[in-house]
């Protein structure tokens, strides 16, 4: 039970962006997942349903939560001075995660759910398809097209695209 909770909160964390609302949305998918099982007819494996109807529960969650602005990128000083070049790697990291995390968030739904599902969490894209009841072609076209918005917005027109995964994958 403990991999499906870790999973489940998981993509609840990827989908509500912080842990706060990701602990409220995995407390309410395992509700969902207990009162809804019942409906389990067997047709899938049950962590696919249960990552369904968690994954389901968790965009419901997030529908009713008003949406609050996100703090950006400008809150960081530029101007400090950076001792070693581990620390300025780190830092580095760190400004390229919130520059990716940032560039996803403001991905629409159609886009952003598949991508986190299939990168972050770790789905194969009939897991994905099953979870969202969408062919598995309409979810590899998402996640393409996803995939291909998140390069114009984090490098515009350049193309230095080294760090984010290729579309064809």
């Amino acid at each position: 039970m403990s991999e499906n909770y870790d999973r489940i909160f998981s993509i609840c964390r990827r989908l509500a962006g912080n842990d706060a609302d990701a602990n409220d949305a995995t407390q309410e998918a395992l509700f969902s997942i207990v009162r809804k099982l019942s409906t389990f007819k067997g047709e899938a494996k049950f962590s696919t349903w249960a990552y369904r109807v968690a994954t389901n529960t968790c965009l419901d969650e997030i529908r009713k939560r008003n949406r609050r602005p996100r703090p950006g990128l400008t809150d960081i000083d530029q101007s400090r001075t950076l001792s070693g070049n581990f620390r300025q790697s780190m830092e580095n990291q760190i400004t390229d995660r919130l520059l990716i995390d940032e560039a996803i968030a403001a991905l629409p739904d159609d886009f952003r759910i598949p991508i986190i599902l299939r990168d972050q969490v770790g789905m194969d894209y009939n897991e994905i398809a099953k979870t969202l009841s969408l062919p598995a072609g309409t979810v590899k076209s998402r996640i393409a097209r996803g995939r291909t918005r998140l390069k114009s917005e984090i490098f515009g027109n350049k193309e230095e695209t080294s760090n984010v995964k290729d579309v064809e994958q």
